[in-house]
C-alpha cells in the first residue's frame, strides 16, 4: 500500500529522478514536473498528498505556484513543502506568507525531506483535513465549505456514494476497493476541472462517500457528466470474465451465488432552491434524502 502520494516540482533532473527513486523505494507513489505550469495541470489530475516544490523554475517561479494552488479550491488544502538554494529570510516569509507548510533549503539532508514529507501528510491527516486513501479534503474542511455554502443563493450539492463497492471488496479485497476510491477521486476531479470552475468544491466525507459543492446551473450537468465517465471506465477494476458478463457473482450468508451488478454512482443532488436552511445539519440531511431518492428509483 502506497505511503502517499508525492508530486516534486524540481527542473533540475539530477534532483528530481534521485527523489523520484528514494521515496519510490520508501513505499511513496511519485510524480515529477520540472515546469511550474505543468505543476499546476498535474495537481488538478493527481491530487497529491504533498507538494515538494522548487522555487526557481524555468517559466513561472515557485511562488506564483504555490498562490495559484491556493487560491484554487479544489488545491488549496494539499500541504506544500519550498525547496530552494535561497536561505535568506525573507525569501523562507514570502514562501509562508503565500500559505507554504514547510520549507527546506539546498544542499539538502534526504533524511531530513524523508521526515519532513511524513509529518507534513500525517499533520493532514491527523488534523481531517485529507483523506488519506484519496488526498481530498474530508472532516473539517467538507464542514467548513458548507457553512460558507449557507451565505450563498446559488450552490448546488452532489452527494455521492459508490453502489456495489461493498462486494467488490468482499471479492477483490480492501486494497483494490481502495483503488477505485482514488479512481473515483480523479473521475471528479477531471470532471469538475472539465466543466466547472476553481470555486467548485471536491470532498471524500468518508468509505464511499463523496461531496461536490457547484453553483445549481451546473449541478445536473455534472452529475450526468459523472455517471457516464465512472461507467464508461469503472469496469477496469474487474476481471475480464466479470466485465464480459457485466455483474459479479458473490455467495451470501447462506452460501448461495448471488449476481451484483457493476459498480455505479449514486448521486442525489441538492440546490439552494430547496431551502431555506438554517445550519449545516439541515442541508446534510436533505441532501442524504436526495440520493435515498435515487437508490429507490
Amino acid at each position: 500500500m502506497s505511503e502517499g502520494r508525492i508530486l516534486v516540482v524540481e527542473d533540475d533532473s539530477d534532483i528530481s529522478n534521485m527523489l523520484q527513486l528514494y521515496f519510490r523505494s520508501l513505499e511513496y507513489e511519485v510524480h515529477v514536473a520540472p515546469r511550474g505550469s505543468l505543476a499546476l495541470d498535474m495537481t488538478r489530475q493527481l491530487l497529491p498528498n504533498v507538494i515538494v516544490l522548487d522555487i526557481m523554475l524555468p517559466d513561472i517561479d515557485g511562488y506564483e505556484v504555490c498562490r495559484q494552488l491556493r487560491t484554487n479550491l479544489r488545491t488549496s488544502h494539499i500541504p506544500i513543502l519550498f525547496l530552494t538554494q535561497k536561505d535568506e529570510r525573507s525569501d523562507k516569509i514570502h514562501g509562508l506568507e503565500l500559505g507554504a507548510d514547510d520549507y527546506i533549503t539546498k544542499p539538502f539532508d534526504v533524511e531530513e525531506l524523508r521526515l519532513r514529507v511524513r509529518n507534513t501528510i500525517k499533520r493532514a491527516e491527523v488534523e481531517s483535513l485529507t483523506s488519506p486513501t484519496t488526498g481530498l479534503p474530508s472532516g473539517r474542511l467538507i464542514e467548513q465549505q458548507l457553512r460558507q455554502l449557507l451565505r450563498l443563493a446559488d450552490w448546488g450539492i452532489l452527494y455521492i456514494a459508490i453502489s456495489g463497492l461493498d462486494a467488490f471488496n468482499e471479492v477483490y479485497g480492501f486494497v483494490a476497493g481502495e483503488e477505485v476510491l482514488r479512481f473515483t477521486a480523479l473521475a471528479l476531479s477531471e470532471t469538475v476541472e472539465h466543466l466547472g470552475s476553481a470555486e467548485d468544491f471536491i470532498g471524500h466525507i468518508g468509505g464511499d462517500n463523496f461531496i461536490v459543492i457547484t453553483r445549481k446551473t451546473l449541478a445536473n450537468q455534472l452529475k450526468e457528466e459523472l455517471e457516464r465517465r465512472f461507467e464508461e471506465n469503472v469496469g477496469t477494476h474487474y476481471d475480464f470474465m466479470t466485465r464480459m458478463q457485466g455483474y459479479l457473482v458473490v455467495r451470501d450468508n447462506d452460501g448461495e451465488e448471488k449476481q451484483v451488478p457493476l459498480m455505479r454512482l449514486q448521486i442525489g443532488v441538492l440546490t439552494a432552491d430547496e431551502g431555506p436552511f438554517t445550519d449545516i445539519r439541515e442541508v446534510t440531511e436533505a441532501a442524504a434524502e436526495a440520493r435515498r431518492r435515487v437508490r429507490k428509483a
